[in-house]
């Protein structure tokens, strides 16, 4: 048992509540023949397991016992054992010492011996060496030809004889110039030819990539005058490889970062010969290779388009190069790129100015040939209002109103291919425009701009659209094409302004060309809201002028004074007047955006209130007809709610409940005027709606009006 208890007290983690559960879950197993719960079984379980429990403490309290002790001797063992360790570590350290100063005595006394060594035989190297080069200077000084010494003849001793013809060349310029004059001829010559013999090596070295040897030679050609030639022969060997095909661009950086490796091990003086290095890209090859992809100006935009992928590129090639370059030399590669591109971006701006004019021209002539249309002179403002004020007053048409067929004569598309093009033309301003030039150039393309696409494409397409809207004139309903040119010119509009915010503003903010721009920007938007005004308002009006033609003619009296009683439903006339005005609310809210939907549907409702208010101050009505208006005035209050105008739904409301007036009976004619609606209505207006009535006259005799009439 006590093995048991010892398996559950090891289990981790150990709950207390459960082994006591476990535990009584035995005891009644034990006892399951008995029916009743035993619980002096269940107490006797409880105190033979305390005692179990007791032994088992005593049991593990002496084995920790005998463990402290086992633990307690081994320290004392392992710590005999480190002051052992400690005491053969310090007998060791002061051996180390003693020898660390015998080493430096006798390194002193090396040191001081190797100086005396080098004192003794410093001098007489030195004369050896003396001795060498006269006899070199001998063969030299002799008359008659060089005799060709072993040498100057071995390929082997090049580095040797680069030493000793260097070392004449500087004794042969103190030499006066008459009487050495043929010897300093010789020396001179020697002089070339071993550089030569060493630049040749030296390149033979490049192709194998021998670096140490390159270095070498590097090394020696630095004291001669011709090092610059070594220089220039490694980087002329270095860029004869292609440029990674016929893009040289691709190729030029990684080249770079390559050689650059090379130039540091190699030379002396690593940021010099980069320099160089990248000066001769520069001027040789990037030079040549723009001078050949700008050599045909024929086709002028891709020209321009060349010219900026050209001269980007080359913008951020610098950049990337500009690691390698020397602090001093920090402005370099921009004064490199200027040069390289100086003739193309003189005349940079001209070319992009007729370039832009172009491709608008085109387009816009492409767009009016494509709808077989040619354009005239809109200058009918005049003409059109006298026809609308005769066609009025008259209501005769003396001229007919060409609608195109309701052809906008407006086209996204186009206006997107111009804005492309002049983004494109303002991207290439930003890159290739000085930056006192820039503000200018920007405003110049901009005006391009909004002449083609504003002036001679928007503007066009609004006057063609205001001389198109219809002049109601009779029964049959006008046709809107108007709503249609107010949706797409304030998607033109839209798509300008983004245009502007990213590409022109940027390009003339805090400078003195802003207000310029503002002030041309501001002109042209006033005048495109006053023809858009005038569109909306002519539409509206002939829509309403319909209404009121309609009702005049085809409201029969009869409607609203029936003789005989008839169906309460609304009239034929108001159903055919909302048939109508639905799809123009629609269309409204389709084409129209922005505060200005809010105030179209508000003076849409408002018109639309007065002429069905007027039109039935012009009727009589008996209870049967004032049934039928009343739901005529339904029909136009669930037309109108689509306006989701609060204005225009309380004018109506306030219709209906006049209307109500023609038809409660006399007697609560006073109860219903002084209701919420009608009471802070001016009493004139109640008194007119209840002259309406058939049956006014009775009424007046009457005492129900007072207070109404008076």
């Amino acid at each position: 048992m006590l093995s048991q208890y010892m398996e559950e007290f090891e289990q981790e983690p150990f709950e207390v509540g459960e082994f006591i559960e476990r535990l009584t879950w035995r005891t009644n197993n034990e006892l399951q023949n008995s029916e009743d719960f035993n619980p002096v079984a269940l107490h006797d379980t409880f105190i033979q397991t305390i005692k179990d429990l007791k032994i088992l403490q005593e049991k593990q309290q002496s084995k920790c016992e005998r463990l402290e002790e086992s633990l307690r001797q081994e320290k004392e063992s392992h710590a005999k054992k480190i002051d052992k360790l400690q005491e053969r570590h310090q007998v060791a350290i002061d051996c180390f010492s003693q020898l660390d100063e015998k080493i430096n005595s006798v390194a002193g006394k090396i040191m001081h011996l190797g100086e005396q060594l080098e004192n003794v035989n410093t001098p007489r190297s030195r004369s050896v060496e003396a001795q060498k080069l006269l006899s070199y200077m001998a063969e030299f000084l002799m008359a008659g030809p060089v005799i060709v010494n072993d040498i100057f003849s071995d390929a082997q001793r090049l580095h040797e004889a680069a030493d000793v013809i260097q070392k004449l060349y500087a004794i042969s310029q103190d030499l006066p110039p008459g009487k050495f004059a043929e010897s300093k001829r010789k020396i001179e010559k020697k002089y070339d030819e071993v550089e030569r013999r060493l630049i040749e090596e030296f390149a033979t070295a490049q192709k194998s990539e021998d670096i140490e040897r390159m270095k070498t030679l590097a090394q020696i050609l630095s004291q001669f005058k011709g090092y610059a030639q070594c220089v220039d022969a490694y980087i002329e060997q270095s860029q004869m490889q292609p440029y990674s095909g016929k893009d040289i661009f691709n190729g030029i950086v990684p080249m770079c970062k390559h050689h650059y490796e090379i130039i540091k091990k190699v030379f002396a003086n690593p940021q010099q010969v980069m320099s160089k290095f990248i000066l001769n890209i520069y001027q040789l090859k990037l030079h040549q290779y723009a001078m050949t992809k700008l050599d045909d100006k024929k086709d002028e935009e891709k020209y321009l388009r060349t010219l900026y992928e050209l001269y980007s590129r080359t913008l951020k090639l610098s950049s990337d190069l500009q690691v390698y370059m020397s602090t001093i030399d920090d402005d370099l590669l921009q004064k490199l790129t200027q040069q390289i591109f100086m003739k193309n971006l003189s005349g940079y701006s001209d070319m992009e100015i007729r370039c832009l004019t172009a491709k608008c021209s085109t387009e816009l002539e492409k767009f009016y040939s494509s709808k077989k249309h040619q354009k005239t002179q809109t200058t009918k403002g005049f003409r059109r209002n006298m026809e609308v004020l005769i066609a009025t007053r008259a209501n005769i048409n003396i001229a007919a109103i060409e609608d195109y067929g309701g052809e906008t004569f407006l086209s996204e598309e186009l206006a997107i291919n111009m804005l492309q093009e002049a983004k494109a033309s303002l991207k290439r301003c930003r890159l290739l425009s000085t930056e006192a030039e820039l503000p200018g150039n920007a405003i110049k393309l901009n005006d391009i701009l909004l002449r083609f696409l504003m002036h001679e494409h928007v503007d066009y397409a609004l006057e063609l659209g205001l001389q198109a809207v219809p002049i109601a004139e009779g029964k049959v309903f006008p046709q809107l094409y108007f709503f249609d040119v107010v949706q797409k010119t304030n998607i033109i509009v839209h798509l300008l302004d983004k245009l502007c915010n990213t590409s022109v503003i940027p390009c003339v903010s805090n400078t003195p060309k802003y207000s310029d721009y503002v002030f041309k920007k501001r002109i042209l938007m006033e005048q495109i809201e006053t023809k858009l005004d005038q569109g909306l308002d002519r539409s509206i009006s002939a829509v309403i002028s319909w209404v009121k033609v309609y009702l005049q003619y085809e409201q029969k009296k009869t409607d609203y004074k029936p003789e005989t009683d008839v169906d309460t439903i609304a009239s034929a006339a108001c159903l055919q007047v909302v048939q109508n005005l639905q799809p123009v609310i629609v269309q409204i809210k389709k084409c129209v955006d922005g505060e200005n939907l809010q105030n179209v549907l508000t003076e849409f409702g408002t018109r639309l209130h007065r002429v069905i208010y007027d039109h039935l101050q012009t009727m009589q009505f008996n209870t049967a007809g004032a049934m039928c208006a009343i739901c005529d005035v339904n029909e136009y209050r669930k037309c109108i709610r689509e306006l989701e105008c609060p204005l225009v739904t309380q004018l109506f409301d306030i219709l209906h409940a006049l209307c109500n007036l023609l038809l409660v009976k006399p007697q609560n004619l006073q109860e219903v005027c002084t209701g919420d609606t009608l009471n802070y209505l001016d009493k004139s207006v109640v008194r007119q709606f209840i002259q309406l009535r058939t049956d006014f006259r009775i009424i007046k005799s009457t005492n129900y009006l007072k207070g109404i009439i008076e």
